[in-house]
């Protein structure tokens, strides 16, 4: 990778996860964290609604017999997508629609923050919510709404390790990280099961963006950083499955150990995990944005869905 295409992919990097940050969802007013849209809910058959920033979030009261989807995690439960969220949409909206036909009526409770850690999930400081983090807005809810939940999904600890990416998630930048993420996850994990004992919990692991390098003449870079992811993923599967929750295996649905040779339009023969990634997100140069298009968006729908039960 030349110094002026490096520098192009840190700056976008540092743009996605700085503006992620102060793009999410929260349950209206003031609080800690910074300024962020407020609660955004989608009813049955209905869209999503969002609160300018600091207001009030109002819901109406659901028909008799709706239950709830409540998505919890980082920018990829809020949808990101071209500089936006579309919370009633990515993988989310896909998976309420599945819960729909199985389940009847079922209003989606969205709380994701974009740019969300799992260290601002558990203290705060990513988006602004009444109870103070993410993770205690969703306690609260539960608490108030277990019976009727019919799905919680929760994606989170991509941006742990986001900053290493472009690096090839290397082990002396990433073992810090997986550090942190590796003790914060079970308590994530551990206080959602408690505040909804019997709810259906299905938690994603990741596909791998920085595959892309291999692309951009660091030969084997990108490669090398699916072994990293491994680690990540590894400590979210271990951290579900504690809880009996089960593990949304996006990592395996975006093909991220599979480098038989495929072809690819105007790019010729490439590893089919790389391959992936440039036709499933927007990680393809210059964007050099992580986040997922909508094909990329119904994969991971289909790994959640395929856990429901």
């Amino acid at each position: 990778m030349s110094r002026r295409t490096l520098a192009a992919a840190l700056a976008a990097l540092a743009l996605l996860l700085g503006a992620g940050a102060v793009v999410g969802l929260t349950t209206g007013g003031a609080g800690g964290g910074r300024p962020s849209p407020s609660a955004a809910s989608s009813s049955p058959g209905g869209t999503a609604s969002t609160q300018p920033p600091g207001a009030t979030a109002t819901r109406s009261a659901p028909a008799a017999g709706t239950g709830y989807y409540v998505a919890l995690g980082d920018s990829l439960a809020a949808g990101f997508q071209n500089g936006a969220d579309h919370r009633a949409a990515g993988y989310v909206g896909a998976v309420r629609t599945a819960v729909e036909k199985r389940d009847g009526p079922t209003e989606l409770v969205n709380l994701a923050c974009s740019g969300e850690t799992t260290t601002s999930m558990l203290e705060g400081g990513g988006c602004r919510y009444d109870a103070g983090s993410q993770l205690a807005e969703a306690e609260k809810f539960l608490r108030s709404h277990a019976a009727d939940v019919h799905l919680v999904t929760v994606d989170i600890g991509g941006n742990d390790v986001a900053r290493c990416g472009f690096g090839g998630l290397k082990p002396s930048c990433t073992k810090p990280a997986l550090a942190t993420l590796s003790e914060n996850l079970p308590q994530i994990t551990r206080r959602l099961r408690a505040a909804a004992p019997r709810a259906e919990v299905v938690v994603l692991n990741y596909y791998d963006p920085f595959l892309v390098l291999d692309l951009l003449g660091d030969a084997g870079l990108g490669q090398q950083s699916v072994k990293e992811l491994a680690k990540v993923n590894a400590a979210i599967s271990s951290s579900a499955k504690r809880v009996d929750a089960r593990v949304a295996d996006v990592a395996t649905a975006f093909q991220t150990t599979v480098t038989t040779p495929t072809t690819v339009k105007d790019l010729g023969r490439l590893p089919t995990n790389l391959a992936r990634i440039l036709q499933w997100t927007w990680m393809a140069p210059p964007r050099f944005d992580f986040h997922a298009n909508d094909l990329g968006y119904a994969v991971m729908a289909g790994a959640v869905t395929k856990q429901l039960r």
